[in-house]
């Protein structure tokens, strides 16, 4: 059932995944020399504790739980890459459930990591695949009334391209 699962939310993964969570990342990846080689093997981000951590895609929660003291959530995604989101505090989803792209998953502790790991378990650098949100300019009124909601940020993929000269 889970594999049909996936084949159903694969036919609509997308190309970049938006970012767990609304902040800079502090430590970058970096790739291990060997397996048992020293290395950081996804992004941590340092946020305030309590944040909203988001999925950034849709899957399978394949393990909710604690491993030595630390709370983590991973996510089998329908392209078949494994999310990792720990250093929570708080933990939304339990182990089976399906989740949205988008869905909260938890709540940060001071840091959040945030890794993929493809079928064979081998860490995936997710700065490449992770997009930008871009807020989106407004005007403000002028006369002191009250302003309009903004639009929703839009995920941006890729390089950065300026507007005026994107064909």
């Amino acid at each position: 059932m889970i594999a049909a699962l996936l084949l159903v939310l694969g036919a609509v993964a997308p190309r970049c995944y938006p970012p767990p969570v609304a902040a800079p990342v502090a430590v970058p990846y970096l790739q291990p020399a060997c397996e048992y080689c020293p290395g950081h093997r996804g992004l941590e981000y340092h946020l305030a504790e309590g944040s909203a951590v988001r999925a950034v895609s849709s899957g399978v929660v394949t393990f909710s739980g604690v491993v030595a003291g630390t709370r983590y959530v991973v996510v089998l995604q329908p392209d078949g890459l494994r999310a990792t989101y720990g250093q929570l505090s708080a933990v939304v989803p339990s182990r089976g459930a399906v989740i949205a792209a988008g869905q909260l998953v938890g709540s940060s502790s001071e840091r959040l990591y945030f890794g993929l790991r493809d079928a064979g378990n081998t860490p995936v650098d997710p700065t490449p695949l992770l997009g930008t949100l871009i807020g989106r300019a407004r005007l403000v009124p002028s006369d002191g009334g009250a302003s309009r909601p903004g639009a929703p940020p839009r995920l941006q993929c890729g390089p950065a391209v300026s507007p005026i000269w994107a064909a």
